[in-house]
């Protein structure tokens, strides 16, 4: 396999308590630790595998929206991608646009696989790689726990209700990865200096020629009610009155 494309989003770190801004018009993120979605990460990671072990020669991370977001390009480059490149956006990118966003990078850079996280932690839409692989027209198999490469074809394990599934897919194809597929590695200071000297590219938007699709507009967002405090009951029958009182039976 020649190459492996990977998506990086920015998102507030998964450590960060989230808080909405005081006019209620979106979460704040001024001052607030930012990182590599964490599923994206672990998709970096089994590309990396992948690579180490012989069956790829190069694996290129992709992020999009503003120049914030090469801090996330260079972690991925620091932890082992060869190159980066930043598709250029003001606005945020919705699951379509983000679709046809990668299908474009796919075409040019023939990558053989595209591996994303299954979903992001700030909107949980897990929607771009089902799109995008819709859109490419190649196969997909999506919650990987485990990818093993074989030639031209790819076997995929996902958790599903009733266990585990096995998919074989055709190469090239689409694969959203879950969380115990692996655990990212640490980034090192050395790793972190060369990461300076690999390149990042950008890529404006209208240069790939992808138009925004239309997306919903938040109005207005603020913090879920606080949980109510729970009682302790004596038995079921006390159960049973306390929720005919709230009007839940």
């Amino acid at each position: 396999m020649e190459r492996i494309l990977v998506g990086l989003k920015r998102v507030v770190d998964y450590n960060v308590r989230v808080r909405v801004r005081s006019d209620g018009s979106g979460v704040e993120t001024d001052g607030v630790k930012m990182s590599i979605n964490p599923f994206d990460e672990i998709a970096l990671e089994e590309a990396l595998r992948i690579k180490e072990r012989g069956e790829a020669n190069e694996v290129v991370v992709v992020s999009i929206g503003g120049t914030e977001c090469e801090q996330q390009l260079r972690t991925g480059l620091a932890m082992g991608a060869d190159r980066a490149i930043l598709v250029t956006s003001q606005e945020p990118a919705n699951p379509l646009t983000a679709a046809k966003i990668f299908l474009e990078l796919a075409t040019r850079e023939s990558s053989e696989l595209v591996i994303l996280g299954k979903q992001a932690i700030d909107d949980d839409n897990s929607q771009t790689g089902q799109m995008l692989a819709a859109l490419w027209g190649r196969p997909q198999a999506s919650f990987a726990s485990k990818i093993e490469l074989d030639g031209s074809t790819a076997k995929v394990t996902r958790e599903v209700d009733v266990g585990l599934e096995t998919l074989d897919i055709d190469l090239p194809a689409v694969v959203t990865v879950d969380l115990r597929l692996n655990e990212p590695r640490y980034v090192k200071l050395p790793d972190i200096m060369k990461a300076k000297k690999k390149p990042l590219d950008h890529v404006a938007l209208d240069e790939l020629g992808v138009e925004p699709a239309a997306s919903m507009t938040g109005v207005a967002f603020e913090d879920p009610e606080q949980r109510q405090k729970g009682i302790i009951v004596e038995d079921v029958a006390a159960l049973v009155a306390a929720l005919k009182e709230k009007g839940l039976v």
